[in-house]
């Protein structure tokens, strides 16, 4: 299966008048068209900074990353970026949030706005689109968000804990929402959260760093017996436990 994206020893350090911390090293993965890649490991690990240097916002000190084979940086590539808030703006609609994007790229095409028209219908969202964000509950503000970058097409998504600030019960019906949303349009996404549990349900791989300087140690592949189940289903799987216990017993080994 074709290659979206490609790291090869990534190494990349934060510089301060107090010197040098080591934030990522040799840090080396693919993911393949389609996949959804779950990443976790210790608090400072360098999380967050993987996910900037996949987007292109910062620059590896060593290393190389190529999109689609194409070394990226924040203009060339075509990457959705969702973070632990929705940021939809208050002083625009539901539909003028989900068609910002669009609006500052100059891409409200007929093509692009029956998509999200349809991602609209779909997603259960249809009948909001006239309300303000501070209207809809946590999980259709999410909703939204995340139509609004999926109506860029994207060829990646990464998502920066976008659940964590829900409550539990809502968070899981949000992770199982968007996850679902995610595989049933195909999309190649990358998943940084704390939450192991969370990690397993969606991710066909978690990949698991050590603490800072976050380094691979161990990537671990996810299948289940139930066949096409939904994250909330995967989690009454009996492979899950043993999933969990292998993915904490790592992380606690090297902590």
């Amino acid at each position: 299966m074709k290659s979206i994206l490609e790291l090869d020893n990534v190494s990349y350090s934060y510089h301060s008048l107090d010197g040098e911390t080591s934030a990522l090293q040799n840090i080396s993965f693919t993911v393949a068209s389609g996949e959804f890649i779950a990443i976790v490991g210790p608090s400072g690990c360098g999380k967050s900074t993987l996910l900037s240097l996949i987007s292109g916002l910062i620059k590896p000190e060593t290393g190389s990353i190529l999109i689609n084979g194409t070394e990226n940086n924040a203009g060339n590539t075509n990457i959705g970026y969702m973070l632990q808030k929705d940021h939809l703006f208050e002083w625009r609609t539901v539909y003028s949030n989900v068609t910002l994007g669009l609006e500052i790229q100059h891409k409200l095409t007929p093509e692009r706005l029956t998509k999200v028209d349809q991602m609209l219908e779909t997603y259960g969202l249809a009948g909001f689109t006239k309300q303000r964000p501070s209207e809809l509950s946590g999980g259709m503000r999410q909703r939204a968000a995340l139509i609004r970058t999926l109506a860029m097409e994207p060829d990646l998504l990464l998502l920066d804990e976008p659940f964590s600030a829900l409550d539990y019960q809502t968070r899981l019906e949000v992770c199982d929402d968007i996850a679902t949303i995610i595989k049933r349009e195909r999309k190649t996404a990358i998943l940084v959260t704390h939450d192991l549990s969370e990690a397993i349900s969606v991710g066909n791989r978690v990949i698991i760093l050590s603490k800072r300087p976050g380094t691979i140690q161990r990537i671990v592949p996810i299948s289940f017996s139930i066949p096409d189940c939904t994250p909330m289903q995967s989690r009454n799987a009996k492979e899950f436990q043993e999933y969990f216990n292998t993915i904490w017993k790592e992380l606690n080994h090297h902590e």
